[in-house]
C-alpha cells in the first residue's frame, strides 16, 4: 500500500512537471514561465491595479506590465542609481510634473514607492510620450526610448521623424545609447510575450 502511494504521488509529479515543461516550453521564455510558476503572487500581484490604471490612462494593461516587469521586476520598493523609485522606477522630475499636471495634492516624492501612485504616474507618462509619436506607424518603440532616455534624445534620434515616419528599424539604428536600444528591445519583447500568451 505504500508503495503503490509512493507510486501514485511520483506518477502525479512527473505528469504536473511534463505538464510545466509543456507549457513553459510553448511560451516562449521557460525561464520567465518557470519563475512565474514558482512565484505566481510575485508577478501577479499587481495585475488588477496594472489592468485599471493602464485603462485609465490608455494604455495596453500588457505594455505597461513590462514596463513594470523591466523596471523593478515587480519590486515596489526598488530605489535606481539615479533616484528612480517603485514599480516603474519614475524620477522625481517626472513625478513633480507628472502631479502638477494632474493636481495631485500635497504630493511627495516617497509616495512613489507606493504602487498605485507610482502606476499612476508612469502610466501618465508614457501615454504622454505615446501621444508625442502618433504620427508613426508603430510610435511604441518612440514612446518607450522617450521613457527611457528622455523626449529631447528621442527628437534627436528620430531626427524629422517627429513630424514624418521613420521606420522603427531605422529608428532603434540611430539610438546611441546601447542601454535605451536594449531597454526598448527588452520591454517590447516582454510585451510581445504576454500577447503571444493572451494573458499578462
Amino acid at each position: 500500500m505504500v508503495r503503490f502511494t509512493f507510486k501514485f504521488i511520483l506518477v502525479v509529479l512527473l505528469a504536473v512537471a511534463a505538464s510545466f515543461v509543456y507549457l513553459a516550453l510553448g511560451s516562449g521564455d521557460p525561464v520567465y514561465t518557470m519563475f512565474e510558476w514558482m512565484s505566481p503572487a510575485r508577478f501577479q500581484q499587481y495585475d488588477r491595479l496594472i489592468t485599471a490604471v493602464a485603462t485609465e490612462h490608455h494604455l495596453d494593461p500588457m505594455l505597461v506590465k513590462a514596463v513594470v516587469w523591466r523596471e523593478s521586476r515587480f519590486d515596489p520598493q526598488k530605489f535606481g542609481s539615479a533616484g528612480e523609485r517603485g514599480l516603474m522606477q519614475v524620477t522625481e522630475n517626472a513625478a513633480n510634473e507628472w502631479a502638477r499636471e494632474t493636481k495631485a495634492d500635497n504630493f511627495r516624492v516617497e509616495e512613489l514607492f507606493d504602487p498605485k501612485t507610482n502606476l499612476e504616474a508612469g502610466s501618465w507618462y508614457l501615454r504622454r510620450a505615446s501621444q508625442h509619436w502618433v504620427q508613426q506607424s508603430d510610435p511604441m518603440p518612440f514612446a518607450l526610448a522617450e521613457y527611457n532616455a528622455g523626449a529631447s534624445r528621442v527628437q534627436r534620434w528620430a531626427g524629422a521623424g517627429a513630424a514624418t515616419n521613420i521606420s522603427t528599424k531605422d529608428f532603434l539604428t540611430s539610438i546611441d545609447f546601447p542601454g535605451t536600444r536594449n531597454y526598448v528591445d527588452s520591454v517590447m519583447s516582454r510585451y510581445r510575450f504576454y500577447k503571444r500568451r493572451g494573458r499578462m
